[in-house]
């Protein structure tokens, strides 16, 4: 069975990508079998996290428009995890990354596609290759695609800054979220200057939902640059150690 995991945020610049791409690596490394969908189709840029050039071959385009199945477009990149970290028995890790084509974003924004085909690609990529978890970065904001995302997941994580803009934002999405009935609402503060000590209790308070981590502002996290995979090359920052706790969440079953 797999838990479909969709890591969305409000407004852009969140750390969306990053958060997603390094939580399911330290999943892979415990041994489970991931998949990763691009679905921020508009402006995508996760597989830059993964180690690839614009040059993608394969992407979900390719899928939406009917031109190749959803497994072919998928990519076994667990040697970008155990290049950097062990990996457990049966750990793998693949991606469905979105298309940089100026030419294919163009026709995305001016012809859209077909949502339901959307889900139906992730329901048979679940199936083809046996994952455990599904992870969906999701375009910012809410949507027809990122609604969708949503009600499919078994778990959604919220990413928020300590901002007010973002704050409001987040006020919506958790209400969007209880009316399509998620099964496991996350909230994950990132960005955090060292000052706010108190943030979790207030955002657990203000949202009744628990915030599973608090990652900080981390001035060696901007150094990286999307230059790889913080957490495994860093694995004793405190950054890093969030959201290894966020996968250790997930392995454990909790949210069942």
């Amino acid at each position: 069975m797999t838990t479909v995991v969709s890591v969305h945020s409000f407004r852009g610049g969140t750390g969306k990508s990053n958060t997603t791409s390094n939580v399911a690596a330290n999943l892979v490394a415990l041994g489970h079998r991931v998949g990763v969908i691009d679905c921020d189709i508009q402006s995508p840029g996760i597989h830059v996290l993964f180690g690839f050039d614009e040059t993608l071959d394969r992407t979900l385009n390719d899928y939406l428009w009917g031109t190749r199945p959803i497994r072919d477009v998928a990519h076994d990149i667990t040697d970008r995890v155990s290049m950097s970290t062990g990996v457990a028995p049966g750990g793998s890790l693949h991606l469905v990354p979105s298309s940089m084509k100026p030419g294919d974003i163009a026709r995305i924004l001016r012809d859209g596609y077909d949502v339901e085909s959307l889900s139906d690609g992730m329901r048979q990529l679940a199936r083809d290759l046996d994952l455990d978890f599904l992870f969906v970065d999701t375009h910012p904001g809410l949507n027809e695609e990122t609604l969708l995302s949503i009600t499919l997941s078994d778990v959604l994580l919220l990413i928020l800054r300590p901002d007010r803009q973002d704050y409001q934002g987040t006020a919506v999405t958790v209400d969007v979220a209880r009316r399509l009935e998620v099964p496991s609402l996350f909230l994950v503060a990132n960005k955090v200057p060292s000052g706010l000590t108190d943030l979790r209790e207030q955002l657990d308070d203000a949202y009744g939902a628990e915030t599973i981590a608090v990652l900080p502002l981390s001035e060696e996290v901007v150094v990286n640059a999307s230059g790889g995979l913080f957490s495994l090359l860093h694995p004793e920052h405190p950054w890093s150690q969030q959201v290894r706790g966020i996968a250790e969440r997930l392995h454990a079953g909790v949210p069942s």
